[in-house]
């Protein structure tokens, strides 16, 4: 058994990052160990963890797993967690009780947790004393070890506990089950040093670690042989990578020969103000596979709530980038996070967050009231802002994003975009659904034979979150 240790999860040092490639093998007796049986896994949280699904739904069939949606008839379930928000923790044990009411009825199921959640001390001694039915917790430094994991829990009959708190290596040739044969996630680095005040992501994901490029693009080639269309390159700070490689090769060398490969869509998330370099944007700028969509999160307007989440820019700075974007990509759309209610926000603190948003009029933002997350500095600030309040803020700010996010869709009425056609729409099965290059939404009535496709789609009518469009 091992399990997390916060003091383990903030050390850093200098020590290697070592770039394994036989790590992920599965005994021969294990790959039959799920036939007949199905697995369900649900995820919770950023992209990379949904990246982290498709590898782990991957490995499960190569143990001979099949996968099911329908959660009362998997033989296996596991969740994958996210430990960003308070909200996302409660959701994650809320839904333990629904695999506790199953196992009570299906005794031989599998219950298992993985992902950020089970990379906290707290949360690990809390399934260990509590959900002692829980089979399996690994974290996500060891993912491709799940098939010895699940079995010893089989054998053992017995919690299996298996969680590094370690800075971590980069572990290549893990099999990938894409939820998509259009777009594709791809991890170019892991882990994070920036250490903001308020996030647990550098204590569960370890320290920043860059992929070597040659696995980043032979996976990028093979996807353009596959017949992809789009990949977004994966990163809890993609503008950092390449800075902990012993060569000068940075992000903006990466998007550049990514953008060679031809695939014909480029993304990245998430973006960092600090590191995205002028270099970077001229990258953007020069090549016209690469979107014109930027992530770039605010978290505050205010310079005194920004030196206190430990951000390392000011309100200024983060201006200055903002228009250099603009100017050099005009047809751009930028989207943004922000956190209220931070330990110590004013009204005042509040107004300047207000005031950056009303001079960026953002294209759409993920808002959050500050959730306390155990073992990050900001827990441990005297959080004098009330509920109310915070409500209250989180209200006002909505009601503006809303605002500017209607107005920057109005610019779309009656011109032709190109759009990614990706599924059938999830609101109406007479329509399918895609997205722009600069990642608006847009229901089409179209014939499936265009699914998979882009095509250039003449917007016909515009709401806040999506628009309709048919194919010129």
């Amino acid at each position: 058994m091992l399990v997390p240790s916060l003091k383990e999860a903030k050390i850093r040092t200098n020590k290697e990052v070592l770039t394994k490639t036989k790590e992920y093998i599965i005994k021969e007796n294990l790959k039959k160990l799920g036939v007949g049986k199905k697995y369900f896994v649900k995820t919770y949280g950023c992209q990379m963890n949904e990246h982290d699904s498709e590898n782990i739904k991957a490995i499960l069939e190569d143990m001979s797993y099949t996968s099911t949606d329908n959660i009362e008839e998997a033989d296996l379930i596991l969740l994958n967690t996210c430990a960003i928000r308070e909200n996302a923790h409660n959701k994650v044990f809320g839904y333990l009780g629904k695999i506790k009411h199953l196992k009570e009825e299906r005794p031989h199921i599998i219950a298992g947790i993985c992902g950020c959640m089970a990379q906290e001390e707290v949360v690990v001694n809390e399934i260990m004393k509590k959900y002692k039915w829980v089979d399996i917790v690994f974290g996500t430094h060891n993912i491709y070890n799940l098939p010895n994991i699940l079995n010893k829990s089989i054998e053992k009959k017995q919690q299996e506990i298996e969680v590094m708190s370690c800075e971590g290596n980069i572990i290549e040739n893990i099999p990938v089950k894409r939820d998509s044969k259009y777009k594709a996630w791809i991890n170019i680095m892991y882990g994070c040093d920036k250490f903001c005040t308020y996030c647990i992501v550098p204590y569960t994901r370890g320290k920043q670690r860059s992929r070597k490029k040659e696995f980043i693009l032979e996976e990028v080639n093979n996807l353009v042989k596959d017949g992809y269309k789009e990949v977004t390159l994966l990163g809890q700070n993609v503008n950092a990578y390449g800075k902990d490689l012993k060569e000068d090769y940075r992000m903006e060398n990466l998007l550049e020969d990514v953008a060679k490969t031809k695939i014909e869509r480029i993304r990245f998330v998430t973006s960092h103000p600090w590191d995205f370099t002028d270099k970077m944007i001229e990258v953007i700028k020069n090549n016209k596979n690469i979107m014109p969509y930027i992530h770039l999160p605010l978290q505050s307007g205010s310079n005194r709530i920004l030196k206190l989440m430990g951000r390392r820019y000011t309100k200024e700075d983060y201006l200055n980038l903002y228009y250099k974007l603009k100017k050099a990509l005009p047809y751009s759309s930028i989207t943004t996070d922000i956190i209220v209610g931070f330990p110590g926000e004013t009204e005042q603190d509040f107004q300047e967050t207000l005031d950056v948003v009303n001079e960026c009029k953002y294209d759409g933002a993920f808002t959050f009231i500050f959730s306390k997350r155990e073992g990050t500095p900001a827990s441990k600030m005297v959080d004098n802002v009330s509920i109310e309040v915070k409500n209250e803020r989180l209200q006002r700010l909505n009601k503006i994003i809303n605002q500017y996010s209607k107005e920057a869709n109005d610019k779309y009425l009656n011109k032709v975009v190109p759009v990614l056609i990706e599924d059938v729409s999830e609101k109406n099965n007479g329509t399918l659904m895609g997205y722009t290059d600069t990642m608006k939404l847009v229901n089409i009535v179209a014939d499936k034979k265009y699914i998979g496709t882009i095509q250039n789609v003449k917007i016909t009518d515009v709401k806040t979150w999506s628009m309709d469009g048919v194919i010129e």
